[in-house]
């Protein structure tokens, strides 16, 4: 199977899963995997539908072989935000915190990375510098106008939160 037929199924699974129908992307998508399996699309959007089942641990092969490929900057930064938030779910914790920092390096001041890098580094009992990027990230995106109000407060406190005088 090549090009057309594979842009065809692969659109027709996103399509599927978009509508609700994941099991039946679940198998279009597995077939597809098995068809090209250095595919880098397929194997994220394999990785997505697993994901989205709750079927994590088998989702994690695919996110690897898919970030071992060449993927568009949206589906790369999916597949990292994907894959560290499954090894998080899976309590893989250091390797959550790896992969989110590398997506970091590669999308700098992402916050939904810096979410989830901070969820995993609770985890990994790293609370200062958890709690330093969503203080940081708070002050820089909220709209609420205390915190607008205290921002520089709040971005100094986030640097040293044991700081007195």
């Amino acid at each position: 199977m090549s090009g057309p037929a594979r842009d065809d199924l692969l659109a027709e699974a996103i399509r599927l899963r978009e509508q609700g129908q994941h099991e039946k992307a679940r198998q279009q998508l597995l077939f597809l995997a098995a068809a090209h399996p250095a595919d880098a699309e397929v194997a994220y959007q394999t990785a997505w539908i697993h994901d989205v089942l709750g079927l994590e641990a088998e989702a994690v092969p695919f996110y690897e072989a898919g970030l071992r490929g060449a993927l568009s900057p949206q589906d790369r930064h999916g597949a990292l935000l994907g894959l560290g938030s499954t090894y998080r779910v899976l309590g893989r914790y250091e390797k959550a915190v790896s992969t989110f920092r590398l997506g970091l390096r590669e999308f700098p001041g992402d916050g939904a990375l810096q979410t989830f890098l901070s969820m995993a580094l609770f985890n990994t009992d790293e609370h200062h510098e958890a709690m330093r990027l969503l203080l940081k990230l708070l002050a820089a995106t909220s709209e609420d106008p205390g915190v607008r109000r205290y921002r520089g407060a709040i971005e100094h406190y986030a640097e040293d939160l044991n700081e007195t005088v």
